[in-house]
C-alpha cells in the first residue's frame, strides 16, 4: 500500500515522502500512531501543494539574501572602540557588535553566528565574511578605530 508519510519512520522514510508500506503495518501501526495517510487523490494533491509552496519560498529567501548581498558587498563599516597604547583595544571587536552595525546601518538583521571574522584587537580595517543563506555570501569591510 502506497502511503504518504506525515512524519519521520525509522526503516521507511522521512516526512512527505511517498513510500510502499505493507498493508498490515499501515492499517495496524502507521494509521492509528498517525504517522501516514493512504496515498489517494486529495492526499497525493495536498503533498504537490507542499512541494510546490516550499520550493517557492527557499526561492523567495534566495532571492532576498541575494539582493542583500549585492547591497552590501564590499561596503566598509565603521566600530568605535577604546583602546591603550599603541592602538591595542581594550577587550575585542566581537560578531555581534558586527552584526548590530549592519542591522543599523542597512536595516539587515543577520545572525552573529553567520559572521566569520577574525579576532579583531588592534586599530585597522578587517575583511570578514557574512553567509546571508545557503550558498550566498557577502564579503564586507571593519574599520575599527576611536
Amino acid at each position: 500500500m502506497k502511503v504518504v508519510l506525515k512524519q519521520d519512520v525509522k526503516g521507511l522514510g522521512k516526512k512527505g515522502e511517498l513510500v510502499n508500506a505493507s498493508d498490515g503495518y499501515a492499517r495496524n501501526f502507521l494509521f492509528p500512531k498517525n504517522l501516514a495517510v493512504e496515498a489517494n487523490a486529495q492526499n497525493m494533491t495536498e503533498l504537490k501543494n507542499r512541494e510546490q509552496a516550499e520550493k517557492y519560498r527557499i526561492a523567495t529567501e534566495t532571492a532576498e539574501a541575494k539582493k542583500a548581498a549585492a547591497e552590501i558587498s564590499g561596503k566598509t563599516i565603521t566600530i568605535k572602540a577604546k583602546a591603550g597604547q599603541n592602538g591595542k583595544l581594550f577587550g575585542s571587536v566581537t560578531a555581534k557588535e558586527i552584526a548590530e552595525k549592519i542591522e543599523e546601518d542597512f536595516g539587515i538583521k543577520t545572525d552573529k553566528r553567520k559572521i566569520t571574522v577574525q579576532d579583531i584587537k588592534q586599530f585597522g580595517t578587517y575583511e570578514f565574511e557574512i553567509k546571508l543563506y545557503q550558498g550566498v555570501s557577502a564579503k564586507l569591510f571593519v574599520r575599527v578605530g576611536e
